[in-house]
């Protein structure tokens, strides 16, 4: 069985007058400093003695001293307000400059297309920030798991979240090694993947993704074998340039290697198209100083 829970309001009131009157050992002083009347400093006091149950100060027309509750108060009182005074600036400073920790979760993939070439800069520029990366293919909740945001291709993120995008629009190619394709010819229809090996991702909730492709009239997926299956677009892509098959990746993963003519694409006319990468959070409260600096950096950077 449930115990009965009340919350304490004002368990606060009154300390820190009490602090000061302590302090000064003197309620028009400890009035001063507040800026409050004596008459409300004695009201607090009273109030605070009342719901303590104790009397903390013992009082004659010329001076104002401790009772032995009174200075047990103090001792255990003074520390703990100072604490909670202080996490308070803590929070605040939080709340007003790019400072604290910030984690991001985001799929592997888009740690060399996004992330890398800024994550430099971006430490130099705001060297009260720390940065943590989660990468996993895996979405994740952000508040369960405590992430303040989170980087995604913009068909995987849920509509209640802010989207921020960070890439334009790319296709999804597909590509394969010079060498494997003199080995095993180009397919020229999608058709052709039947006769070639395909390396395969498998999503974060166990299924193996079909390929996705386009044409004139509309999406098209298809399902494709082969001998390799991965959990990460760079698994696939390097397996690719190593001649174990052809692999589909987005277009800017795969972008370096088509450059250096490691990888050649193939069944361009047929490649489906994603709506970019997003950085993406709640956005139910106002966003932190710390997760505003990092878009911006991010913008300007990609």
């Amino acid at each position: 069985m449930k115990q009965r829970y009340t919350i304490r309001h004002g368990a606060l009131d009154g300390v820190e007058v009490f602090l000061a009157v302590a302090r000064h050992r003197n309620f028009r002083r400890a009035a001063a400093e507040l800026a409050v009347t004596p008459s409300a400093v004695s009201q607090a006091v009273r109030a605070l003695e009342a719901r303590i149950g104790a009397a903390l100060f013992a009082r004659t027309t010329r001076s104002v001293g401790l009772t032995e509750a009174g200075q047990r108060f103090l001792d255990r009182a003074g520390p703990a307000f100072e604490e909670i005074m202080a996490a308070g600036e803590v929070a605040r400073d939080v709340g007003q400059r790019p400072t604290g920790l910030l984690r991001l979760s985001l799929p592997r993939a888009v740690v060399p297309l996004v992330l890398e070439p800024m994550i430099a800069s971006f430490c130099r520029a705001y060297p009260e920030i720390e940065l943590e990366i989660a990468a996993s293919d895996e979405m994740v909740d952000l508040a369960a798991g405590g992430f303040d945001a989170g980087i995604r291709l913009g068909q995987f993120i849920a509509p209640d979240m802010i989207a921020v995008r960070l890439t334009p629009p790319f296709s999804f190619v597909v590509v394969g090694s010079p060498d494997y394709l003199e080995r095993h010819g180009q397919p020229e229809q999608i058709t052709d993947l039947r006769h070639h090996a395909c390396l395969r991702l498998r999503r974060a909730n166990g299924a193996v993704a079909p390929w996705s492709f386009a044409d004139g009239s509309g999406a098209i997926e298809a399902v494709v074998s082969g001998p390799l299956i991965a959990h990460d677009y760079p698994t696939l892509l390097g397996a690719a340039i190593q001649g174990v098959g052809l692999a589909q990746t987005p277009r800017p993963v795969a972008d370096g290697a088509i450059e250096q003519g490691k990888l050649k694409p193939v069944l361009e006319h047929f490649a489906g198209a994603t709506p970019g990468v997003f950085l993406y959070h709640p956005g139910k409260r106002q966003v932190l100083p710390k997760l505003r600096a990092f878009i911006d950096h991010l913008k300007s950077a990609v």
